[in-house]
């Protein structure tokens, strides 16, 4: 199990669409997701993004944080920590972290990003390495992306069938290309009310983690802010499932169907 937290807290943070007038997102945001495995209310999962400078430039920090909870602690216990941050003009992340302890499977570094030199560096805390990656002006990080996304894509542009896709950077894998198809809309059942979605089918490596490479399946609220309302995802063993459990400071109205 020790990749399976790792993959779904990434998916919660990152996977998100938006409208590109009004801006989605505002300082101040916050939003809590309860992740279900099987029977298990397996951990928690939250986002907080605050205004802030990074030396000199005029930055958005994102703090991403999930923690097992009860009994699934025992079993498997989760402290992850990401953050990312991006220029608020322009999206570009400047700076991302992860520091992860997943049942003792641990990693701990930053990357910082040089435009101008075209490269990123990525400082390996635990390991004591460093490595550089080639990269361009439109690759994002984890965390950057999902409100990238929420900034530059329209609801109304969306084709049925047809992908979403852009250049990511948050390992030392590299960069690769994140790729989302869009399925249409649907109204999802939740705490706060029935809320019209748009859903989405991220594409996954198959094998260890998940069954399939279309094993996940994504909902979006069909509002202006473009918030994630569900995860659904098909594991290799068993399944997990997240919802929005919590949200505050939204920089627009909540569209709730009816109770």
């Amino acid at each position: 199990m020790k990749k399976i937290a790792f993959f779904v807290f990434s998916l919660v943070v990152t996977l998100t669409i938006s409208a590109q007038e009004p801006q989605a997102y505002k300082a101040g945001e916050w939003l809590k997701f309860r992740i279900h495995y099987g029977w298990l209310n397996a951990s928690f999962a939250t986002l907080k993004l605050e205004s802030k400078k990074l030396d000199t430039i005029p930055v958005y920090h994102v703090i991403g944080k999930g923690k097992t909870t009860g009994l699934a602690r025992v079993f498997f216990k989760v402290d992850d920590t990401y953050e990312s941050y991006f220029g608020r003009n322009d999206n570009k992340p400047h700076k991302f972290v992860r520091n992860i302890d997943e049942g003792g499977y641990t990693k701990d570094y930053d990357i910082t990003f040089d435009y101008s030199e075209k490269k990123a560096l990525l400082n390996d805390k635990k390991n004591k390495k460093t490595f550089d990656f080639d990269i361009n002006d439109n690759v994002q990080d984890l965390l950057s992306a999902a409100y990238h996304l929420r900034n530059n894509f329209a609801a109304e542009d969306l084709v049925v069938n047809e992908s979403i896709s852009m250049d990511m950077l948050y390992d030392d894998d590299g960069v690769y290309q994140f790729k989302l198809k869009f399925l249409g809309k649907e109204v999802v059942r939740t705490k706060f009310g029935k809320v019209e979605c748009l859903k989405f089918r991220p594409y996954v490596q198959s094998g260890r983690v998940f069954k399939e490479k279309e094993s996940l399946t994504l909902w979006v609220s069909n509002d202006l802010n473009k918030i994630p309302i569900r995860i659904k995802a098909d594991l290799a063993v068993g399944s997990i499932k997240a919802d929005l459990d919590g949200y505050n400071g939204l920089k627009n109205q909540f569209k709730i169907l009816m109770k």
